[in-house]
């Protein structure tokens, strides 16, 4: 169990398009030992672009570390090697003692194939999904409880009108003041990298909704006491003070419901003095609730941070998987923790659209008792 933090990062005065508010996060000094990029391979690098064989993951971010905290080389200075075709894992064969590079999973994947990932899901099911993904080229269905950032009135145009600061390592993006999500980077240039790339990612149905129906978010600029500048240095006071309360209001109350939750956090990676971890409410009830990935340093400090906010639809599907993992895939024990049938159970998750993911042949046994 725990908590997120933005320890290390200050929120700066944000920036209003409509209904849509970008804060943007600046460190107080970047993280040179890690670094992230959009893609580990040129695809007009040496080994040329992707051959058919290979599967291209859109928006898959790659992580790239250094073994003595020394800072990362730029991209395209790394010994670069050639993607290979893998059954099976789907994994490529790496020596992990060597290795300093790993990939996240792309966020458009992320509705379907990412929510399930904090739970034991059983070996078997997952090799059902894998088998079930390589044959239909996806995953078992999209989730139409969300929508891509390009429908999202107002974010487009506010990801390409506004400055990037020049030491902003990530930004927390609001519709109608309903924090959607947020993005955290070790690093200005890797933000700079990612920064178009927030219009390409999921939002809720919820989130486009808001953005529609409340085409201007309210003023919360600070205000300055005129009576009480007659320098410039007392102006600068003024102004000092004016960020520091918009940061202190920014943490305790826009932010409040991804910061002040209790998340159940488990370690995916290890690499080097950095951990991988994924993160989801520790109750999965109705309300505000992120899931997401993080990357922190053995000091604490936080690296990276991708977040998405649930929808309700989400949040059902999520109670069905937690009360799975919770009497370990067994579907009669997870009917009576719920209160239904085993049959009723079923039904929810092939409405669910993870009938795919399930060894439904332990279904129809219990069903048939």
């Amino acid at each position: 169990m725990g908590r997120l933090t933005l320890d290390g990062l200050t929120a700066l005065p944000s920036q209003v398009w409509g209904g849509i508010r970008l804060v943007p996060l600046a460190r107080d000094e970047p993280i040179e030992s890690l670094r992230l990029h959009r893609s580990g391979f040129d695809a007009d690098g040496p080994n040329g672009p992707y051959s058919a064989r290979c599967c291209y993951a859109p928006h898959g971010l790659v992580a790239e570390w250094t073994r003595d905290g020394t800072a990362v080389p730029a991209l395209g200075t790394a010994l670069q090697m050639a993607a290979r075709t893998v059954r099976k894992s789907r994994k490529p064969p790496t020596k992990l003692d060597h290795r300093t590079r790993t990939r996240f999973i792309p966020h458009q994947t992320s509705l379907e194939a990412f929510l399930p990932l904090p739970f034991n899901a059983p070996v078997d099911a997952w090799n059902l999904w894998a088998a079930f993904a390589s044959k239909e080229k996806g995953a078992p269905r999209e989730d139409l409880t969300a929508v891509g950032g390009h429908r999202v009135t107002g974010l487009a145009d506010a990801l390409r009108v506004f400055e990037i600061h020049p030491d902003q390592c990530g930004v927390l993006v609001y519709a109608a003041d309903t924090l959607a999500g947020a993005l955290v980077t070790p690093h200005p240039d890797d933000y700079r990298a990612m920064h178009p790339t927030l219009v390409q990612d999921k939002y809720g149905e919820l989130i486009a909704r808001y953005a529609h129906l409340h085409p201007h978010a309210p003023d919360l600029s600070g205000r300055l006491d005129a009576a009480a500048v007659d320098t410039v240095a007392d102006l600068r006071a003024q102004i000092r003070a004016a960020k520091e309360a918009w940061a202190t209001f920014h943490e305790d109350v826009m932010a409040a419901g991804l910061l002040d939750l209790d998340y159940r956090i488990s370690d995916a990676y290890r690499m080097q003095e950095f951990t991988l971890q994924r993160f989801r409410p520790k109750s999965l009830q109705r309300g505000e609730a992120h899931v997401g990935e993080s990357i922190m340093d053995d000091e604490g400090r936080l690296a990276f941070l991708h977040s998405f906010r649930l929808s309700e639809t989400q949040l059902r599907r999520g109670r069905l998987l937690e009360a799975l993992a919770e009497q370990r895939w067994d579907p009669e024990a997870a009917g009576a923790a719920l209160g239904i049938s085993v049959h009723a159970l079923g039904e929810r998750l092939r409405t669910a659209g993870y009938e795919s993911v399930l060894n439904m042949a332990a279904f129809r046994r219990a069903e048939d008792r």
